[in-house]
């Protein structure tokens, strides 16, 4: 009996020993996180209710940011960049997945490599190449319209274009990861259900709209989420498009390509307004949670094939 117990302390003991290993390798990230991301997003919400003046409780930064015309636009422009890249780089993502998937040959890695280097390659030399390609002067892009006898256009210099040109970059450089995600959710759908359709003569959209597309919902969900979150945020290609001195200012022309983020910058870095920047930083991560908890609503269902 005695002999027993001794060994059951001893195995408690190795075990509380291997608990208290894994808690200490954890710990450190846990600390590190806390210490980058808690605590500074904390202290932001408090700045958010404060002023440089006084640090006694006020809403005045978010009355007005309620009240700013700037703040508003930057935000239809943040709900435009999600409304046309997400969607775009989704489906562009699937249209090369599924092209690939259906070549022969040992090309396929060429394609996929080939398709996926934009999203490896630096966003700062990615804009900066566009942003040489979209020239009104010297650019290619201009050039062709000229050959082609077509009016050339400002691009980056016209309200009426900026957004959508800094949107094809956007959408340009993130489709081959949506291709890379979509391969692998191909890859992994059995192949019984295509030769069952193929044995009740169904049709290349029936099989895509009753089997591929549905059996691809994880994937399609994961995207929408991080492309929404992704675009929320989107920052690095306006500055490098529009920033500068000879770009049209950042988040210009006429805020035309100003986001939440951008606007947060020029308030924070620019302006100095730190608590006023901060308000807004809780009206983003407000949007984002909202935008994110509606998605797992919608998207997140399945489905019976």
């Amino acid at each position: 009996m005695k002999r027993k117990e001794t060994t059951a302390k001893r195995t408690f003991s190795l075990q509380t020993k291997k608990a208290l290993i894994a808690y200490s390798f954890l710990l450190i990230p846990v600390l590190f996180y806390l210490a980058i991301r808690i605590i500074p997003a904390f202290q932001a919400f408090l700045m958010s209710f404060t002023t440089s003046s006084s640090s006694a409780f006020t809403m005045d930064n978010y009355h007005k940011l309620i009240n700013d015309e700037v703040f508003w636009k930057s935000v239809k422009n943040t709900i435009l960049y999600v409304i046309i890249i997400v969607p775009l780089q989704m489906l562009f993502g699937l249209i090369l997945a599924l092209a690939i998937e259906r070549m022969g040959g040992k090309l396929k890695w060429f394609y996929r490599i080939v398709f996926f280097l934009p999203y490896m390659t630096s966003i700062v030399a990615i804009s900066w190449v566009w942003r040489l390609l979209y020239d009104p002067n010297s650019g290619i892009l201009n050039e062709i319209l000229v050959k082609l006898h077509l009016p050339t256009q400002e691009w980056l210099g016209s309200p009426s274009t900026a957004l959508i040109s800094i949107s094809v970059v956007i959408i340009w450089q993130m489709m081959g990861f949506c291709m890379l995600l979509f391969t692998a959710g191909l890859q992994v759908i059995p192949r019984q259900y295509y030769e069952a359709a193929d044995i009740d003569g169904a049709s290349k959209w029936q099989t895509f709209w009753h089997i591929t597309f549905p059996m691809l919902n994880p994937t399609i969900v994961f995207l929408a989420i991080i492309g929404v979150i992704q675009t929320l945020q989107t920052f690095t290609q306006i500055a490098n498009l529009t920033g500068g001195s000879s770009g049209g200012g950042l988040g210009g022309p006429l805020n035309s390509t100003m986001s939440v983020v951008v606007y947060m910058y020029n308030e924070g870095f620019r302006q100095y307004n730190l608590h006023y920047a901060a308000a807004s930083t809780v009206f983003l991560f407000i949007l984002i949670l909202i935008v994110t908890l509606i998605q797992f609503r919608t998207f997140n269902k399945s489905y019976k094939l």
